[in-house]
């Protein structure tokens, strides 16, 4: 039998098409509503609630069927539910990755320069920088005061709110300066200043000397308690105000920022949630941070979060019998799926796709065996059985699913968190969604593929 990966869409019933319609509605929403890592772990905490999980903290036992949860430093959030197998035996991990790329403000970003006010910034992630010039983008974040009072901001998003750009050079003057730049360079980290005003404060003093900065300082004050100083204690991240879109006449097709990854994160927290029996093994949704820029830092896949949270649910399921070779165990007779994306088939640069291996938008669940770069580099590539358990039950519940590739062998590549799951000894694979515009301020996503991944962590959780 020839294996053959087919359209979703060509065979789809009106009924199944509603669901992937309805479904995508959903997920825009959360989209638009939650454009950073704590933005994602605030709203998905919330959801969770409603779900009926609780606190791990608050637990002294564990049994099967409790629904328990565990938020890491506001970036991090791990949602529970205890199976009906003895946990020794493993547990089932959907792992994604809820920060996105962006641009992140320094620690002293304020200026004024040609009478304006400026925010200097640095990028996060694997971005195009010219992606981000000429674009209206909206300001998100928290500022941490001495008084330990967290200051929530969000500007832009309301249709009200004003916007953010970076001022881009126009056509008839870039030819010393822009022009004959490599790609990477046409906007150069250093010039990616955002204008935040353009106003001098009417206040006379002698003594001062930056008319256009004292505004946006004097409005910071007012609106938000802060002063200049607080920069230094912020988490403020620039990103695109654009909202989640339908793309094309037929609307197959969701247009947003931050598919990459939250398309892995929404999905299999919803499937989480809709789980109506309490699964044989231990089932277990994975929030993550700092994928994009390595996974580093305490909330980040890299750090000790992972013996954390699961030796504190062992502990609460078999008591003093609790001990580090117990954890060890549990962890190396688990699976998981590393949730994130592929690269899918761009129609308007099929020379650095094998078209024979790589995935497509509309065609389900894409199974990446191995990612990496230069001969594999920075993959875990995962084991035959495992992918062979993958196709078995994932056919039976007829689901839709191909396999993909990052690009051509010796055309570039990339990596996700799937190495640092298989260090445990976790037997894993990455799942996840084909897109278009990766890392873009508008990334592409199908809304058949986004139904069907929440279709297949489902079942991936009662596996």
């Amino acid at each position: 039998m020839f294996y053959k990966k087919e359209n979703g869409w060509k065979d789809i019933e009106e009924s199944a098409k509603k669901n992937v319609m309805d479904f995508s509605e959903g997920y825009k929403e959360f989209l638009d509503t939650a454009k950073t890592e704590r933005e994602v772990i605030t709203y998905s905490q919330k959801m969770a609630e409603a779900n009926g999980f609780v606190d791990a903290e608050s637990m002294e036992t564990l049994k099967a069927g409790d629904k328990v949860f565990y938020n890491n430093r506001g970036k991090n959030l791990i949602l529970a539910v205890i199976g009906k197998e003895d946990i020794l035996k493993g547990a089932n991990f959907v792992v994604s990755h809820v920060d996105s790329p962006r641009l992140d403000l320094k620690q002293n970003p304020l200026y004024e320069d040609g009478d304006f006010a400026l925010l200097q910034t640095h990028y996060y992630g694997g971005i195009k920088k010219y992606q981000w010039a000429s674009r209206a983008l909206s300001l998100h974040g928290v500022v941490a005061l001495k008084s330990g009072k967290l200051i929530n901001i969000v500007i832009g998003e309301d249709p009200t709110d004003p916007v953010f750009v970076i001022p881009d050079l126009l056509p008839h003057l870039d030819r010393h300066v822009q022009r004959d730049r490599k790609a990477s360079e046409v906007l150069k980290g250093e010039e990616m200043n955002i204008l935040v005003g353009s106003i001098p404060t009417t206040m006379k003093d002698g003594e001062m000397k930056e008319h256009f900065k004292y505004t946006i300082l004097k409005k910071l004050n007012d609106d938000y308690g802060i002063v200049e100083e607080d920069f230094i204690s912020a988490e403020l991240q620039l990103v695109p105000a654009e909202k989640a879109r339908d793309i094309g006449l037929d609307r197959g097709i969701v247009g947003a920022y931050g598919h990459d990854d939250r398309i892995c994160g929404y999905t299999s927290m919803i499937s989480m949630f809709d789980l109506k029996e309490t699964p044989r093994r231990t089932s277990i949704c994975y929030l993550a941070d700092k994928e994009e820029v390595g996974s580093m830092g305490s909330t980040g896949l890299q750090s000790r979060y992972l013996d954390y949270f699961m030796g504190d649910i062992i502990y609460k399921i078999v008591g003093d019998k609790f001990n580090d070779q117990i954890l060890r165990k549990v962890l190396w007779n688990s699976h998981a799926l590393s949730s994130d994306v592929n690269a899918g088939l761009n129609p308007l640069f099929k020379s650095v796709h094998d078209e024979q291996n790589a995935s497509k938008l509309g065609y389900g669940i894409v199974l990446t065996k191995y990612t990496g770069s230069g001969g594999k580099g920075g993959s875990s590539d995962a084991d035959a059985e495992f992918v062979a358990e993958l196709r078995s039950i994932f056919d039976d519940a007829n689901i839709k699913w191909q396999t993909g590739m990052l690009g051509k062998v010796d055309e570039g590549g990339g990596g996700t968190v799937a190495m640092f799951l298989a260090h445990y000894g976790i037997r894993t694979i990455d799942a996840g969604a084909a897109l278009l515009s990766m890392h873009s301020p508008m990334e592409l996503a199908s809304k058949y593929d986004v139904y069907e991944i929440y279709r297949a962590y489902k079942v991936f959780y009662n596996f």
